[in-house]
Order: structure tokens, then C-alpha cells, then sequence
């Protein structure tokens, strides 16, 4: 006598959707595969459909177009690690700390592929007024995250000097943008000093939080 599954209790319709969202799960994945070793330029949907193992029809009927399933691997990614900041920024230790974790971070970003990704689509965006929305879309949630630390700080008594909890987000948000970029281009340490220019950021802060708390900064210079 046949065991019985957990698929058992599900309606015809759950069992439905439940392939669906196995079929587009498949399809973003052999996507992102694909992104990662060929570029969006040279993204081809017949390889992505033969790696999912799907017909190619599945993904124009998930998907609609190329541009619209590699939004789809964006948005998976992009909502992923922004989950991933916001526990990390919610954490208790000073900003300082949780500064130093976004900057290791970068490279695990940078390992992952997502930066690569969110790279060709900004650029994608320049002449494409639909995926330049998308990816404006995505990149907000990060700046009102950063504006909400910002205005965290605020509260518990930092002073952000002449700027708006806004501003202190594009400042916190953008120099890690351009510097992806840049490494992703090959910019090397001995060329710009990207990684170890972000991370003084988080000395300064260290630096700052001392005087907030009463007691003398051991100096900029000094990350000890």
C-alpha cells in the first residue's frame, strides 16, 4: 500500500500553483547561472530554458522576455540581501560595528554575482526607460533602509552635523555603488584604494562614537 505524500491533502489548483513556482524558481536560478557566465549581452534564453530543463515557451510564458526574467533574478537577489542589511543594521552594536560588516560584505556581494548583475542592469536602464523604473524600484528600499539607520542615529543623540537622515543615506549608499563598479572593471588596490578607503569610513565613525559617549578619540589613524 502506497505511503501517503504531503502533495496528498493539496487541491488540483495548490498542486498547480506549487509547479508554477517550481518552474519559475528553476528558470530564475539557470538565469542567474547563465547571467554570471555570459553577460546580459550574450544571455541566451534557449541555453537558460535547456539548463532548467524546461521548454523555451515556459519562459516567455512565466517571464514574457529576456529583460523581464533578468528583473526577476535582480529583484530575487536584491530582496534577498536587503533583508540580509536590514538584520544587520537592526543589531544593537554602534554603527561603526555594523559599518564594518557592510564592508565585508562587498566581497561576498562581489563573489555572489549580485553586483555583476545590478551592474549590467543600471546600465541596461541608461536606454531602457522600463528597466532603469525596475532597478530605481529596487535600489530605493536600500536608501530608505540607510535613511532609517540615519535617523535611528539621530535619535539616540548622534549628531549628523549639516546633513538631513537623507542625505547621511546617499553618503552611506552611493560610494559603495560607484565602487563596485570600479573593482568590477578591475580597479585595483594600487590604483584606488577602494576596500580600504570604506573601511576608514568605519574608523571615523568609531572615532565619533567615543566623543558621543564622553571619552577622548583615540585619533583617526587609530582603528585599535
Amino acid at each position: 500500500m502506497r505511503e501517503p505524500t504531503a502533495t496528498d491533502d493539496l487541491t488540483r489548483a495548490e498542486r498547480r500553483d506549487r509547479a508554477t513556482a517550481d518552474t519559475r524558481t528553476s528558470i530564475v536560478e539557470a538565469a542567474r547561472a547563465c547571467l554570471l557566465a555570459d553577460g546580459y549581452a550574450a544571455l541566451s534564453t534557449r541555453r537558460v530554458a535547456d539548463m532548467a530543463g524546461v521548454p523555451l515557451s515556459q519562459i516567455h510564458y512565466h517571464f514574457g522576455s529576456k529583460r523581464q526574467l533578468i528583473l526577476a533574478v535582480l529583484d530575487a537577489e536584491n530582496a534577498r540581501l536587503l533583508e540580509r542589511q536590514r538584520g544587520m543594521y537592526d543589531a544593537p552594536e554602534p554603527l561603526w560595528v555594523r559599518w564594518e560588516l557592510a564592508c565585508d560584505f562587498l566581497d561576498a556581494d562581489l563573489a555572489s554575482g549580485y553586483v555583476r548583475i545590478l551592474q549590467e542592469m543600471i546600465a541596461a536602464g541608461w536606454s531602457d526607460p522600463d528597466v532603469a523604473a525596475s532597478v530605481r524600484g529596487m535600489m530605493s528600499g536600500w536608501f530608505v533602509l540607510l535613511t532609517e539607520v540615519a535617523r535611528r542615529e539621530q535619535e539616540r543623540g548622534s549628531s549628523l552635523g549639516p546633513f538631513t537622515p537623507e542625505e547621511v543615506g546617499a553618503l552611506m549608499g552611493t560610494p559603495f555603488l560607484g565602487g563596485e563598479e570600479l573593482l568590477l572593471l578591475g580597479v585595483d588596490e594600487s590604483m584606488l584604494p577602494i576596500r580600504s578607503a570604506l573601511r576608514k569610513v568605519g574608523v571615523l565613525l568609531r572615532s565619533l562614537h567615543r566623543w558621543s559617549d564622553g571619552g577622548p578619540s583615540d585619533g583617526v589613524g587609530d582603528p585599535g
